[in-house]
């Protein structure tokens, strides 16, 4: 074969990125939700209603082809994941870069009685340079959660992977793959038991739904 003229075509193979898709889904209710830090507490459980929801989010997340799930150690995060578990006979592998905030000297507080206080409102309006006392800065709580994401990403390229873990964690993955800063975070409803989708290859990311509850 000679030498190639100008005109002559050369067939170019461009490999597509393996997509990853992850479901982002909050715990169900529990009798703290609203009233109190539960924070790290154990022992919460679900409520009856949370319980519900726990089953609806079964049926619903279901129907997709979910390979892979985990949770957030804490018990009301493995029991809303538990239904679609059985369902689809995968096991929950737990994460603690998944878990609750660390919400230090906060923990089981009132949250009526936090809104009297001035860190507790820093907190809630500049959460980009905020603390909570003797726990962590939401910047950390970012970067675990983001670690987790990259990390599972790469260990499975092409999967669909549900995550169950809680609020402001989650919240904070989402402003970070939407290039929100965290002090806008609290614009994010993110209900209990509610549900977001995107999708993550090296090149992009893109959302399908937010805050989805399948109702």
């Amino acid at each position: 074969m000679g030498p190639r003229g100008p005109n002559d075509k050369v067939a170019v193979h461009v490999s597509r990125p393996a997509v990853t898709t992850f479901f982002l889904i909050r715990h169900g209710d529990n009798d703290l939700v609203g009233h109190r830090i539960a924070g790290r507490t154990p022992g919460v459980h679900l409520n009856t209603r949370g319980q519900a929801q726990a089953r609806q989010l079964a049926d619903s997340l279901g129907r997709f082809s979910i390979q892979h799930i985990y949770s957030s150690p804490l018990e009301r995060a493995v029991e809303t994941a538990e239904p679609l578990a059985r369902k689809l006979e995968l096991p929950i592998q737990t994460s603690a870069n998944l878990v609750e905030i660390d919400f230090g000297e906060w923990n089981g507080r009132v949250i009526s009685e936090l809104d009297a206080i001035e860190a507790w409102r820093k907190w809630n309006s500049f959460r980009s340079a905020s603390r909570t006392p003797n726990g962590e800065s939401m910047i950390e709580v970012q970067g675990r959660m983001v670690q987790e994401v990259e990390r599972l990403r790469r260990r499975h390229p092409g999967s669909t992977v549900a995550l169950f873990s809680h609020g402001d964690p989650l919240r904070s993955v989402i402003v970070h793959y939407l290039g929100m800063p965290l002090d806008l975070l609290l614009r994010l409803e993110i209900s209990p038991a509610s549900v977001t989708c995107f999708t993550i290859d090296d090149w992009s990311v893109r959302f399908q739904f937010i805050n989805s509850t399948f109702s």
